[in-house]
Parts: structure tokens; C-alpha cells; sequence
């Protein structure tokens, strides 16, 4: 597969994704009750960051800097989270939809890059990164434990539709049955871990 060849998301459910991303990056400005200009910023590092770090390592051309619709997205959604009551975003409906965004940007990573030649295990941790990389940015300059550095099962989640996808890939499997199947996958697991509190187990060695 060439880069010009590889599938892509739909323009409107892409930018829905990273508008779910940016939202969750907002939202944390605000508990942190922050001025308006770093509610944009954490939203904009939020919703791009990971995307931006994995076109960098593929060497690919980085994907909101050519698409004139990603940063306005980002920056609406700051908007909207800064004229609205904290309230209405309160409880887990952002937690379920990032889960969504979660599994789907992790495919799509993944797929990306396989489809500029990076070998199926890195590529898979280009998915990672896709999913997870803005989350992370987005909670150090909060000054907050990263989920990278809690148990519950979240970069796990990428990991696994990232998996799926360079597997599928290896075995010459068609697109669109893995990749649905990736995506939902991630999002399964990501959502079990919202109900269930599941976490891996922490070193415990003396």
C-alpha cells in the first residue's frame, strides 16, 4: 500500500474525533479554572497532539497543519466549553465518547503509518501514540498523573485495535472487516474498564 492509497475516515466523523479529544482537554483547563487562552491551548495540544507526533516519526506531512478545518474545530470546541456550565459535561458520556475516539484514532495511527512502509510492531506503536500521545501532553502541562502512569486500562486499549490492525495487515486481511472490528475492540475494552474499574497490576517485586 502507498501513502496516496491508504483509506481514510470520513472528513466530518475525523473531525468529530478530534473534537471529542479537544473537548476532554478543555474540559481540564476549566476544572483548573484557567484563563480562556489555555483552555484553547490544552484544547488544540489535546485533540492534535498525537496525530502530530506520529506524522513526524513517519515522516509523513502533518495532518492539521494541511487540513483548514482542524485547529477552527479545536478552537470552537474551546468556545463552546467556555461559554457552557462545567455541569452539562460532568459524569461519563465524555469518557465513553473519548473511548470511542480512543479505538478509532488508534486504527487509524496504525494504519497510517503501515501504509508508509513502517514495519507492522512500530506501526502498531504509531496507533498507540495516535490515541494516547495528546491525553498524555494534555495532563503534564496540567500538572496531573498522565494515564500513562495509571493501572487502568486505557493506552491498553489503544494497544490492542493498534494489535488488530498490523496483524490484519500481516495476514493480508481486508480493511474493512479489520478495522471496524479494531476500533470496536479498543472501544470494548476501554469501556469495560470504565464499568468494571479493571486495571493491570502494579509492580509488587521487593
Amino acid at each position: 500500500m502507498t501513502a496516496a492509497a491508504l483509506p481514510s475516515l470520513p472528513p466530518v466523523l475525523d473531525l468529530i474525533g478530534t473534537a471529542v479529544f479537544a473537548l476532554t482537554g478543555a474540559l481540564l483547563a476549566a476544572r483548573l479554572r484557567q484563563t480562556f487562552v489555555t483552555m484553547s491551548f490544552f484544547a488544540l495540544v489535546t485533540g492534535v497532539g498525537g496525530g502530530s507526533v506520529r506524522d513526524l516519526l513517519i515522516g509523513a506531512p502533518v495532518f492539521w497543519v494541511r487540513d483548514p478545518w482542524v485547529a477552527p474545530v479545536c478552537l470552537g470546541v474551546a468556545l463552546l466549553a467556555w461559554f457552557t456550565p462545567r455541569k452539562w459535561w460532568e459524569g461519563q458520556l465524555l469518557e465513553w465518547a473519548d473511548a470511542a475516539g480512543l479505538g478509532t484514532y488508534a486504527v487509524l495511527g496504525t494504519a497510517k503509518a503501515l501504509a508508509y512502509a513502517v514495519a507492522p510492531v512500530p506501526a502498531m506503536v504509531m496507533g498507540v501514540i495516535t490515541g494516547c500521545v495528546g491525553g498524555i501532553i494534555r495532563d503534564v502541562l496540567a500538572g496531573r498523573p498522565s494515564i500513562l502512569m495509571r493501572p487502568e486500562l486505557y493506552v491498553t486499549a489503544a494497544a490492542l485495535s493498534s494489535a488488530l490492525v498490523a496483524a490484519g495487515a500481516v495476514l493480508d486481511l481486508p480493511h474493512a472487516l479489520v478495522w471496524p472490528l479494531a476500533a470496536l475492540a479498543g472501544f470494548a475494552l476501554r469501556g469495560a474498564a470504565i464499568r468494571l474499574g479493571l486495571a493491570l497490576p502494579a509492580y509488587r517485586k521487593g
